[in-house]
C-alpha cells in the first residue's frame, strides 16, 4: 500500500526553520549591541515571513477543483486524470500549488499528485496526473489536500476537502497467444467450425423481392427475366464462434498464493474478453459474486465493458466450488459454443472427465497457461484484490 503524505495546515520548511533561527539570531545580536541598523533588518525579516504565511493562505483561497476521470482503468496500464483548477479570485493568482489524493490511494502504486505552477484570477487550469492502478474494483476519491508554500518556501500551508468520485479499475490483461484461439473455436454439431446466417455477403443463399434503396448489384437479372419481378440475391455472412467463460474463483484456503492464483484467474478471463471482442467472437460469463452472474453472449466493445466490469467487481468466493460451477455452465450450454473454464486449481482428471466435449479446462498455475496469457512483469497477484479483499484476509 502507498504512503500517504497527510500534511499539516501550517508547517514550517526546513528552509523557513533556518530562516527563524537567522531572525532570531539577529533579535539577540540588535538586543545585545543596541543597534537600530540591527532592530530594522530584524524588524524587516519579520515582515517577509509574515508575508510569506499570508500569501500562501491567499494562493489557497477561493481555488475549486474538479477531477476528470476516466470511465476505467487496467491494473498495471499507466492511466491519466485530469484535475481542472479553477481560481475564483478576483485579483490574486494560486501558484507553485500541490494537489494529493488522501482517500482511495491504496488502489495505486504511489499516491495521487498534481502540481499546478500558475492559474490566473479568475481562469481555468487543467494539470494531467499519471497513475498506475495495481488493485481492481471500484474505487472512491473523495478525501484530497491542497498545499503550497509559495512565495519564499518558508511556511507550507494545506487545507483538506472532499469532492467524491469512483474510478472502476479493470484486473490485469495479458497479450493473448492466438494457438490458445486456435484452440477454443466452436464447432457445430455437424462438425463444422462456422454457421452461416443471413445478411451478409459471403456465399449465396436464396432470393428475395428487391426493395428500393438496396444494391442494385445483388439483382437476380435471370430470375428478374424470368417472373417479371424484380429480386435480389440474398446472400450468408459467417456468424463467429461463441465462446462461454466459466471463471472458478473459489478459494479453497485463505493464503497469499491461494488468492494470486484467483486473481490471475479473473485476469485470465479478462484478457479472454478483450482478445475475443477485438476478432469478432460473441462471448458469455458465468462467475459467482455473492450468487451466480451469468452474462449472455454478445459481441461489441460496449459489451467487452458490461463483462470486464463484473469481472472488476467480483467478490470474495468461498461458497461455489468448481464442481458447481461446471453443473451451472451445463445449463447455459448452447449448440456451437465452446466452453473454456479458467480454474486457479490444479486441473484435476475428475475435473476433465466432467468437462469433455467443446470444453476447454485453463488451470492459472500451469505452464500452458503461462505461454497463453502473457502478462506484464510489474504485475503482483498478491496484492490485485480489492483493499476489502485483503483485509479480510489478514484477519
Amino acid at each position: 500500500m502507498p504512503t500517504v503524505k497527510k500534511k499539516p495546515s501550517l508547517d514550517f520548511s526546513l528552509v523557513g526553520l533556518i530562516y527563524t533561527s537567522m531572525m532570531l539570531f539577529m533579535c539577540l545580536a540588535a538586543m545585545n549591541s543596541k543597534a537600530n541598523l540591527l532592530y530594522g533588518v530584524f524588524g524587516l525579516m519579520i515582515g517577509v515571513l509574515l508575508v510569506s504565511g499570508a500569501l500562501s493562505r491567499l494562493g489557497l483561497r477561493k481555488l475549486e477543483i474538479r477531477r476528470s476521470l476516466p470511465e476505467a482503468i487496467v491494473v498495471g496500464q499507466p492511466a491519466v486524470f485530469q484535475y481542472e483548477f479553477h481560481n475564483q479570485k478576483r485579483f490574486w493568482p494560486s501558484l507553485s500549488v500541490t494537489v494529493g489524493e488522501l482517500s482511495g490511494v491504496e488502489a495505486f502504486a504511489k499516491q495521487p499528485q498534481a502540481y499546478l505552477l500558475h492559474a490566473a484570477a479568475g481562469t481555468k487550469a487543467t494539470v494531467p496526473m499519471q497513475v498506475l492502478a495495481t488493485r481492481r474494483g471500484l474505487h472512491e476519491l473523495e478525501l484530497y489536500q491542497l498545499s503550497t508554500s509559495f512565495p519564499f518556501g518558508f511556511i507550507k500551508r494545506a487545507i483538506r476537502r472532499r469532492q467524491k468520485d469512483t474510478v472502476l479499475v479493470y484486473p490485469a490483461i495479458a497479450a493473448v497467444d492466438e494457438r490458445l484461439f486456435s484452440e477454443c473455436l466452436s464447432a457445430e454439431l455437424s462438425g463444422a467450425r462456422i454457421k452461416p446466417r443471413r445478411g451478409g455477403s459471403d456465399e449465396f443463399f436464396g432470393v428475395k423481392e428487391y426493395r428500393q434503396g438496396e444494391n442494385p448489384r445483388w439483382i437476380y437479372w435471370r430470375r428478374t427475366a424470368r417472373t417479371g419481378t424484380l429480386v435480389a440475391k440474398e446472400m450468408t455472412q459467417v456468424a463467429p464462434p461463441r465462446l462461454l467463460l466459466l471463471v472458478d474463483t473459489f478459494l479453497q484456503e485463505q493464503t497469499s498464493a491461494e488468492r494470486a492464483a484467483v486473481e490471475r484467474t479473473i485476469a485470465m478471463a479478462g484478457s479472454l474478453v478483450t482478445s475475443s471482442v477485438d476478432r469478432g467472437l460473441i462471448v458469455g460469463l458465468c462467475v459467482w459474486s455473492g450468487g451466480w452472474v451469468a452474462v449472455p453472449g454478445s459481441r461489441g466493445k460496449r459489451h467487452a465493458r458490461d463483462l470486464m466490469a463484473v469481472l472488476a467487481r467480483l467478490q470474495e468466493n468461498v461458497t461455489a466450488d468448481s464442481r458447481m460451477l461446471l453443473d451451472k455452465g451445463r445449463r447455459l450450454m448452447r449448440s456451437g459454443t465452446t466452453t473454456i473454464v479458467l480454474t486457479p486449481h490444479e486441473v484435476e482428471r475428475s475435473l476433465m472427465d466432467q468437462a469433455r466435449g467443446n470444453w476447454l479446462v485453463i488451470g492459472a498455475g500451469s505452464e500452458q497457461a503461462r505461454r497463453w496469457f502473457r502478462f506484464a512483469g510489474e504485475v503482483d497477484f498478491e496484492h490485485c484484490m480489492p483493499p476489502q479483499q485483503e483485509a479480510t484476509a489478514g484477519r
